[in-house]
């Protein structure tokens, strides 16, 4: 004989006990307690929050802070780093650094000015700048990869060597730039306070952020800076991935040289190793991992824009420029010792 068990459940399996309100608020409050006590919440977030904090504080001290023309020169000067943080943060996902990223900068920024005085036509200097990082990020790329010897020594030397040939293509002297063009992206754009440079600097955040989390290339990098041994088990040719990364930061390099010459007019020849301190330093207030294997591409740029509104802020308020590089440097320890709570 058949029995029917007869129960109170309600219609497809769900509990006929109502959920309590009161008990569910609790949950939710008690979880963002939780996140605010602790301190990965904070370390993943610290670029952005600490931008806000700066806008907020240098608003306070001085209300035309925050005034259309000083936002659009803030932007401007942020898009050259924006782009350098980006090409640096490929090769630290990696486990590797490039301490060369501001010099190949400038060696793009002379080659772009001979060619321009030699009267070659503006296409073929931009080629020309751009080509010139890309075959740097090649050479570090080949000698880490190949070669086998430590980034650090290979960038260094790179670093030297840039500088040293940008010197010598330009005889210490720069180009004045008159072109027209680069006065038109550098203080005119789609939108008010968004100039062409600007533009030019989102695009290749979104292009970056695509490749390093949307492609089977971006995977590779990740992997390879996580565990090199285990990416190589699995078929990842990580000798190429090192390549590529360093020539992708060398290609990066050289567009960040065509938008340094759009602002500044002329093509100075001495590197400006504040590039390169502040790359490193945007990626490290990016919550990039600097062992490899975990990387963002929002965090670095808000970590550029960050940095630049600091030092922009000081200068608003008359600050000697001699704290500058002190400020920039307290930022940066305080965001590498988050790091070491992030999850």
């Amino acid at each position: 004989m058949s029995v029917v068990a007869h129960t109170d459940a309600a219609p497809n399996g769900a509990s006929s006990e109502a959920p309590d309100p009161e008990s569910a608020a609790g949950g939710v409050s008690e979880s963002w307690r939780t996140r605010l006590t602790d301190l990965s919440f904070w370390a993943e977030r610290a670029s952005g929050i600490g931008l806000v904090l700066l806008l907020v504080v240098f608003t306070a001290l001085d209300p035309s802070f925050l005034s259309s023309g000083n936002i659009a020169g803030i932007l401007s000067a942020s898009a050259a780093l924006v782009i350098l943080a980006v090409a640096q943060t490929f090769v630290v996902a990696t486990a590797g650094i490039d301490l060369s990223i501001a010099s190949v900068m400038t060696l793009g920024i002379v080659v772009l000015g001979q060619l321009y005085a030699a009267g070659t036509p503006l296409a073929l200097c931009f080629v020309g700048a751009v080509l010139a990082g890309l075959l740097a990020g090649l050479v570090n790329g080949f000698l880490v990869a190949k070669a086998k010897i430590t980034d650090f020594v290979v960038t260094l030397g790179m670093l030297s060597a840039a500088s040293g040939l940008g010197l010598i293509l330009s005889d210490g002297q720069p180009v004045t730039v008159t072109e027209g063009f680069f006065f038109d992206i550098s203080l005119d754009g789609p939108v008010g306070m968004v100039s062409w440079i600007v533009v030019v600097a989102i695009v290749i955040a979104v292009i970056a952020h695509v490749v390093l989390f949307h492609t089977r290339f971006g995977t590779h990098v990740l992997a390879t800076g996580g565990s090199p041994e285990a990416a190589t088990a699995t078929g990842i040719r990580t000798d190429r991935v090192k390549m590529a990364v360093y020539a992708i930061a060398g290609l990066l390099a050289g567009l960040a040289a065509i938008i340094v010459v759009a602002r500044l007019g002329s093509t100075p020849p001495a590197a400006n190793t504040t590039y390169l301190l502040n790359s490193v330093a945007a990626v490290v207030l990016g919550g990039v991992s600097l062992f490899g294997g975990k990387a963002s591409i929002l965090g670095p740029v808000f970590g550029a824009l960050l940095l630049t509104v600091l030092l922009n802020g000081l200068t608003t308020l008359g600050v000697s420029q001699y704290y500058q590089p002190l400020s920039v440097g307290v930022v940066v320890v305080a965001a590498a010792f988050l790091m070491r709570f992030q999850k």
